[in-house]
Parts: C-alpha cells; sequence; structure tokens
C-alpha cells in the first residue's frame, strides 16, 4: 500500500502535465508561437523524462548503498517541492527546468518501491504484488483527469492549481514512508558489502563474493556475461515500452480532444473523459498483467501485451472515428499500452541479486527514458509536419517490435526466489 501510494502521486504529477502542458503553454509563449505548442509541449514533456531517467539511475544507485527507505523519503520530499513551485512557472523554459527536477524525483521514487515490493512479497505471488504496485501509476493518472474535469474549466490559471494541489499528498505519503520498515534483504546485503570491504581494507585476499560485494554496483551490471546479457535485452526491452508508451499515450487525451473540437464540442472536457477511460483501462492492465504473469510466466504475457499495444495503435488514430467509440477504444489503448509497463516491475528484480538490484532496475527502467525523451520530442514534431496524430503515433508504435524481437531471449523467472549471487 505504502509502495503503490507513492507511485500514485507519482503518476498524478506526470499526468497532470500531459493534461496541463498544452493549457500552460498558451500562457507561456506568445501568441506568434501558438502553432508550435505541440512542439514545445513535447519538448517540455521530454526535459522531464530526461529528469526522471537521471534521477532514477541516481536513486537506484544510492537505494543500493544508503537503503531503499531512506532514498524513498528522499524521492518524495523533493517532487513535493518542485511540483509546487512549478506552479509558479513565468515562461516555458522555467517551466520545463522545473518539470526536469520534478522528475528527478520521480524516477528515484520507482526504483525504491519497486525493490521493496519484489524483496517483501513470496515468490509464487511476487507478479501480482508488482501489478498492485505498478497500478499505482494508473490510479494517479485517474486522478489527475477527474481532478482537471472539475478544475480545468475554472479559469486560466487552473493549470497551476494541479500543481499545487499535487503537493499535499505528497508531502502525507512522506509519513506513510516512515511508517514502514527497511528491506531485511537489503539489510543483510549491505552487512555483507561492509564486511567484504573490511576485508579488503585488511588486505586479505578477495574471494569472488567478495570481489562482487565491493565493485560499483553500476559496474558490476557488466561485470559478468550473465548479467551483461540480461542488462543488455532487458535495457532493449525497456526501451521499446518507454518510447511506446511516452511517445504514444501521451497524445491521446488530445488526439481525442482536438476530435471534439472539430465538431463543436470542448476539447478540454473531452480530453478530460479520455483521461478517465484511458487511466481505467491502464488500472486494469497494470493488474493484470501481474497476476497473468504468475499464472502463465513473465516471457509469454509480457510479448502477448507487446502485440497488443501495437495493434491497438492503428485502431485508435487510424481506424476509429466516431467521438465516443473513440473515447472506448482508449481504454484499450490503455489496458496494453500502460499496462505493458507491469513487466519491469515484475520481472527485472527477479533477474539481479540484491546487492545490485535497484542500481539494475533504476538503470535498465530510466535509461531508456532519455531515449523515450527523443520519442516524445520526435512526435510533436511529426504531428506538426504530418498536421495530424495518426501517421506519428504509427511510426513510434514501430517500437513495440524491438520488445517482440528480443524478448524471448531473457530467462523465466516465474516462481523462483530472488537471486543472491550471480
Amino acid at each position: 500500500m505504502a509502495s503503490n501510494l507513492g507511485w500514485v502521486f507519482d503518476g498524478f504529477e506526470a499526468y497532470a502535465l500531459i493534461l496541463t502542458a498544452s493549457v500552460a503553454l498558451h500562457q507561456l509563449l506568445p501568441p506568434r508561437q501558438y502553432s508550435q505548442i505541440p512542439a514545445y509541449a513535447g519538448a517540455v514533456i521530454a526535459t522531464t523524462l530526461c529528469g526522471w531517467a537521471i534521477g532514477g539511475m541516481s536513486g537506484g544507485i544510492l537505494a543500493d548503498y544508503i537503503g531503499r527507505k531512506r532514498t524513498m523519503i528522499y524521492a518524495i520530499l523533493t517532487y513535493s517541492i518542485m511540483t509546487g513551485l512549478s506552479a509558479f512557472s513565468w515562461n516555458w523554459t522555467s517551466f520545463a527546468v522545473l518539470r526536469f527536477l520534478a522528475g528527478l524525483a520521480i524516477g528515484s521514487e520507482w526504483v525504491t518501491g519497486t525493490s521493496m515490493t519484489a524483496e517483501f512479497w513470496p515468490d509464487c505471488a511476487r507478479g501480482k504484488g508488482s501489478g498492485l504496485f505498478q497500478c499505482g501509476f494508473g490510479i494517479g493518472f485517474f486522478l489527475a483527469s477527474l481532478l482537471w474535469l472539475f478544475i480545468g474549466a475554472s479559469g486560466p490559471g487552473a493549470w497551476r492549481t494541479m500543481y499545487l494541489i499535487g503537493v499535499l499528498p505528497a508531502l502525507l505519503t512522506l509519513w506513510i514512508r516512515r511508517a514502514i520498515p527497511e528491506s531485511t534483504l537489503w539489510e543483510k546485503a549491505n552487512e555483507q558489502r561492509r564486511a567484504a570491504n573490511q576485508r579488503k581494507r585488511r588486505g586479505y585476499a578477495a574471494m569472488a563474493d567478495d570481489r562482487a560485494l565491493t565493485r560499483f554496483s553500476f559496474l558490476d551490471l557488466f561485470a559478468s556475461p550473465t548479467i551483461r546479457k540480461r542488462t543488455t535485452i532487458a535495457f532493449l526491452m525497456a526501451t521499446a515500452s518507454a518510447v511506446g508508451f511516452w511517445g504514444i499515450s501521451t497524445w491521446v487525451p488530445p488526439y481525442i480532444g482536438s476530435v471534439a473540437a472539430s465538431v463543436g464540442l470542448s476539447s478540454t472536457q473531452w480530453a478530460s473523459f479520455t483521461g478517465l477511460t484511458y487511466n481505467a483501462g491502464a488500472i486494469a492492465g497494470y493488474v493484470s498483467l501481474g497476476f497473468l504473469a504468475d499464472a502463465f510466466g513473465r516471457r509469454p504475457v509480457t510479448l502477448a501485451y507487446f502485440a497488443c499495444s501495437l495493434l491497438a495503435t492503428p485502431l485508435l488514430f487510424l481506424w476509429t472515428h466516431e467521438l465516443h467509440l473513440l473515447v472506448m477504444v482508449s481504454a484499450i489503448v490503455g489496458f496494453f499500452g500502460s499496462g505493458q509497463l507491469t513487466w519491469l516491475s515484475t520481472w527485472l528484480p527477479e533477474l539481479y541479486p540484491t546487492r545490485m538490484r535497484a542500481t539494475a532496475l533504476g538503470f535498465i527502467f530510466n535509461a531508456p527514458r532519455l531515449i523515450a525523451a527523443g520519442g516524445t520530442l520526435m512526435a510533436g514534431r511529426l504531428i506538426v509536419r504530418f498536421g495530424g496524430y495518426g501517421n506519428a503515433a504509427m511510426i513510434v508504435a514501430t517500437i513495440y517490435l524491438l520488445g517482440l524481437a528480443v524478448g524471448p531471449f531473457l530467462p523465466e523467472t516465474r516462481g523462483k526466489s530472488l537471486p543472491e549471487a550471480t
């Protein structure tokens, strides 16, 4: 519950950006640049993802060395402050900088929550725990959509209100985090690392286990052939997930909002309706992947979600045209396009030992955000160039083919204990 709530508020803040970016930029840009707002919105989202990537990788390393719980508290405090300050942006550059700083902490939050969930749940049900944790992101998206439905029409400062609201629950979560214990698996690994470092300082001959424990955790990702192969494959799969999610789901509400505007309806209202429906599907998709992965295995379920994410994209952007049907189809895109992210919290922790687990999660989950940032930036420019969303979404969706190509080479881990040594 604690990990889920932290991820809920991260999701709220991330989706608040998606919902409010265009509205905010209408205030933060001069009128002559309004036609370029999709490109500027892509740039702000890309900047946020860069912060997410850098913060997540750094947070993963910190979580392996100073603990899951302490890193979690630092992350919550940081994104609370930066979200509140975003409400006081005075131009698009200041807005982008503050979202970058908030992204630094959001990436760290996922790493610590995933590590602790994996290390607390039993082997036979770890997928279920991961799905219940991961769905917090969709719940946060849903809450942001629901609030925007009421706040969005309140006036030109509505987007600032969204960021001010985002401060309060995050600060409440700080108290919740302080009430939960540290991971016992991490405490054991940390004691082993300290003992190995003491032996090294005293000049004892280093055994293989000691060399692994005293090696910098990031370098450990590439030290052995087995771990290096897993890291490479998982990174490519995570890249497909990140680019697909951020390069497509980001544009679902504004796309359907634009369809509504073309027939004289409120684009803001219909974008909010879409956000609610999309994220209801996403929540179901997050939870379902974890439960299905426990029942049928990590590999087949993950690959099935990738394939369905690819197929759902043209269903929404090219083959469906009636407004009400578009809103319903957005739930299907949410179920698979967002739900596929659960493989990262379900499968990844089972591939790495405790001493480097958070570092691995931080790198594999967050480094692809740098690529995904380019994907959102490219998508924004493609929308401007092609004058619409459909072709841009289909170009970005081809990234799922990468995940389908490399996924079969990761080992199946369903029901197995977390590894403690390479």
